[in-house]
């Protein structure tokens, strides 16, 4: 059988993905397809092999998506903050100070906006979820998600990081809040109430659009910045929990890894306090900046002549 009638009919662009026209142009000529390279011929098996199991692993249910992104979000945040403290602490010094932790969960903050904000919108804190879903902005069927989400991140990067520091030294403080000796339970309360305020009232000025809000891009690293500045004010009574999916699930783990049910009885029954304050301090910050800013604000179309006048006025 000759070469023209072996290639008649065949077609190789549709087994091939990397070749290019012989050079003569002619339609009829047999040897108007030429490889560029032999391994053209493995490329697709294993491009049909990646794109099965990319198939076979796509989950297409939107609030399963939005629960990993939370729990993946969440492990970043909480490997880079508790094994900062967890460096410091068993380092007795040597390897960072209190503004190591203040920088590890800062980084971590921004980075684990970036991993699950485009998915989720990176909440990383019930008390944050809790808030969006009382302004209407989540649907309530999502919040069990949103959570177990964070949960899950939180307490699979606490085991993480106790597995790579497991020591006779590790205490439990590692891992999650514990007041001050010198702090009430009250007192205690208003510290996280107060600090969990300010970080959702910093939110809102990071990202509100009708307001001078960040510019695209830095949010993620100005809300890191922000958890710094808590920490670098607010840290020292409480160590600034923020957050319910950051405290009691590592509270929950180092009562299985060995320290028991004193990680609930310590500091006066102190577990309760991390899980309640952040919750009606998100909603607090942001009642305070609807009522001072927001309520009365202008959609940017309907105020951008007066602002510009101001902005220029101000020159």
């Amino acid at each position: 059988m000759s070469l023209e009638s072996r290639m008649e009919g065949f077609r190789p662009e549709k087994y091939l993905t990397d070749v290019i026209p012989h050079s003569c142009g002619s339609p009829s000529c047999p040897r108007r397809w030429q490889l560029r390279s032999s391994w053209s011929y493995r490329l697709e098996p294993e491009s049909t092999m990646l794109e099965k199991i990319r198939k076979a692993l796509t989950i297409r249910s939107v609030t399963v998506r939005e629960m990993l992104a939370e729990a993946l979000g969440m492990f970043v945040l909480m490997v880079f903050g508790l094994s900062t403290v967890a460096q410091v602490v068993l380092g007795n010094g040597n390897y960072g100070q209190q503004l190591s932790i203040n920088l590890g969960f800062g980084i971590g903050v921004t980075l684990g906006i970036h991993a699950s904000g485009g998915i989720s919108g990176a909440h990383l804190n019930a008390a944050i979820t809790l808030t969006h879903c009382i302004l209407g902005n989540l649907p309530w069927r999502k919040l069990p998600a949103y959570v177990i989400g964070q949960c899950l991140g939180s307490f699979v990067a606490s085991a993480t990081v106790f597995a790579m520091y497991y020591g006779p030294n590790a205490t439990a403080s590692i891992f999650s809040t514990y007041p001050a000796p010198y702090m009430s339970v009250l007192g205690g309360f208003f510290s996280e109430f107060v600090a969990t305020a300010m970080l959702l009232l910093g939110i809102l000025v990071i990202h509100d659009e009708k307001n001078n809000e960040a510019l695209k891009g830095t949010q993620a690293l100005l809300t890191g910045l922000l958890v710094v500045g808590i920490g670098l004010g607010m840290g020292m009574n409480t160590g600034y929990a923020l957050n319910p999916s950051r405290d009691l699930p590592p509270r929950i783990f180092t009562a299985i890894a060995g320290w028991g049910i004193e990680v609930f009885t310590a500091g006066h029954y102190w577990w309760w306090v991390p899980l309640t304050a952040p919750l009606v301090g998100s909603l607090f910050g942001v009642l305070i900046y609807k009522i001072f800013v927001d309520f009365h604000n202008k959609p940017v179309l309907e105020s951008g002549n007066e602002k510009g006048v101001m902005e220029s006025s101000t020159l």
